[in-house]
């Protein structure tokens, strides 16, 4: 099994704790997600210090003010590094708007560039702005591997599979009011599937008290399996046969 672990201040970037966690789990890979260049040195720090952790290099939208030539400089040269698997989470996130939207827009499609420049996939957050999303990656992506991460719009997902889109879902998936997001993961092709965690948000139902850790991407993927009526073991190998074609690992 993989993961995708977003590290924010509030959550550590894969520690020894987590990563045993994790494996005791059965996951054997960690994307560990930058959100701006020091988060993103962070990650290629421990993916560099433990084999099965690699890193996502971006500049999350909510971070994206004053987003400049410098600060595209900066994920270029980071990308470069080995132990980067992926570019993002870019996008738009018009529900936090933490960031001016001219911003985001400039970090977002300058992303999309250094995703097809290096042959990397790219890790989409959109939050509150489907529409620009979209119509942005449309107009842009052509040739990208996209990941539509932490997916939340069940009802475009017909346009999502026919642009070629990966789809991921995170634990708010296994929400009881979440029936149309759920609905939606008994759809995905095989061939387009991937789960996560979204660590240290969106913790499974089984465990939602608890902050969320890579060991809890299990819980999703179970539940995943049992919406599409297969078990564990194959949810877990076609899982596991797109990260490896997509992220190179």
């Amino acid at each position: 099994m993989i993961d995708s672990h977003t590290h924010l201040d509030s959550c550590p970037p894969p520690n020894d704790e987590l990563v045993r966690a994790a494996a005791d789990a059965g996951v054997t890979r960690i994307l560990t997600v930058g959100m701006d260049g020091d988060s993103c040195r962070t990650a290629l720090a421990a993916a560099d210090a433990y084999s099965e952790v690699f890193a996502a290099i971006g500049r999350h939208p909510n971070h994206a003010a004053g987003f400049d030539d410098a600060a595209l400089a900066e994920i270029e040269e980071l990308a470069q590094h080995p132990r980067c698997a992926a570019i993002g989470e870019t996008g738009l996130d018009y529900y936090r708007d933490y960031a001016p939207r001219s911003d985001q827009e400039r970090a977002f499609h300058a992303q999309i560039d250094v995703a097809r420049g290096t042959g990397k996939p790219l890790v989409i957050h959109t939050r509150a702005a489907e529409d620009d999303t979209i119509d942005t990656l449309r107009a842009r992506a052509d040739g990208v591997a996209v990941i539509m991460h932490c997916f939340s719009m069940p009802a475009r997902l017909e346009e999502c599979l026919d642009a070629g889109w990966w789809i991921s879902f995170a634990g708010n998936v296994t929400y009881p009011k979440a029936q149309a997001l759920a609905a939606a993961a008994e759809r995905v092709p095989d061939e387009r599937l991937l789960v996560e965690t979204d660590a240290p948000y969106l913790t499974p139902q089984v465990v939602r008290k608890e902050r969320n850790q890579p060991a809890y991407v299990a819980h999703t993927a179970r539940f995943v399996a049992d919406r599409r009526g297969v078990g564990y073991e194959h949810l877990e190998r076609v899982v596991e046969r797109n990260a490896a074609g997509l992220f190179g690992w």
